[in-house]
């Protein structure tokens, strides 16, 4: 066999989201309030990021803009190669139901339905069957470990549980792209962990895209990628070839957090 042909071809990964020059203002009281200043970003499909930074840096309404929930005021988003500054509500609408599920940091579940119910009713809404929709939700609950909750109500599971819930809800439509924005935000140090190990699961075997905002130093260097976010723009980009936070024993969890290059620890 010759070197050539023995020759491995090397594929670069695709661009899933790209943000180019991308600012976003708000009025309010007769001020104009820039909260974006210029982010140029790119996330590779598989990908897993974690943006960080001060309060007001800019980093839910950058996740807000790349979610099509906020509008851009200059510059330009592409998700999935789709540019979202030209389209209108509806096609928004469409290629967010389609392409991104979302975590927040309060779960957002409806507390008159089930845990399965919730989980279908992203599938209901665009006019899926329960028939259809209800062995993804059942094997959804039964990924994130909540086998034995299928039929209890928001009300009746744990902060955790209805986290987990809420994280099935977002992957039943099997989006490429996750958005999170402190999705532990409300959680105990432990449960936060457990949250953690989903995420983890979820993107190396699902291979799905996740961007995360969080002050929580622990997840944010469990992750391969670290996007620090300062006035509205990006300050650093880091890669790391390894993550030692996922494979780390479950009390490390319960250290004090220390934001990435801030020196501050967040003991919220």
């Amino acid at each position: 066999m010759s070197a050539s042909s023995a020759r491995v071809t090397s594929v670069s990964p695709s661009p899933l989201v790209v943000a180019t020059g991308v600012k976003k203002s708000f009025q309010h009281m007769g001020r104009t309030l820039e909260v974006l200043r210029g982010i140029d970003l790119t996330i590779n499909e598989g990908e897993m990021v974690s943006i960080v930074g001060q309060s007001g840096a800019g980093k839910s309404t950058l996740l807000h803009c790349i979610g099509t929930l906020d509008i851009v005021s200059a510059g330009s988003i592409t998700v999935n190669g789709e540019e979202l500054t030209t389209m209108s509500g509806a096609r928004l609408a469409a290629l967010r139901n389609r392409t991104i599920g979302f975590v927040f940091q309060f779960h957002h579940l409806l507390p008159e339905f089930n845990a399965i119910e919730n989980i279908l009713m992203p599938g209901l809404i665009q006019g899926l069957s329960r028939k259809e929709m209800e062995p993804r939700a059942i094997a959804l609950l039964e990924e994130v470990g909540l086998q034995d909750r299928m039929l209890h109500r928001p009300g009746e599971l744990s902060g955790g549980e209805q986290q987990r819930v809420a994280l099935a809800r977002a992957l039943v439509l099997e989006p490429k792209l996750l958005l999170a924005d402190e999705p532990t935000g409300n959680l105990d140090s432990r449960t936060s962990e457990q949250m953690h190990q989903l995420f983890y699961r979820v993107n190396e075997t699902r291979k799905t895209t996740i961007v995360i905002v969080t002050h929580n130093a622990a997840l944010a260097a469990g992750m391969a990628r670290v996007v620090t976010l300062r006035d509205g723009k990006v300050e650093r980009d880091e890669y790391k070839k390894s993550s030692s936070y996922r494979d780390a024993p479950l009390e490390a969890a319960g250290a004090p957090d220390e934001l990435p290059g801030t020196g501050k620890v967040d003991v919220r």
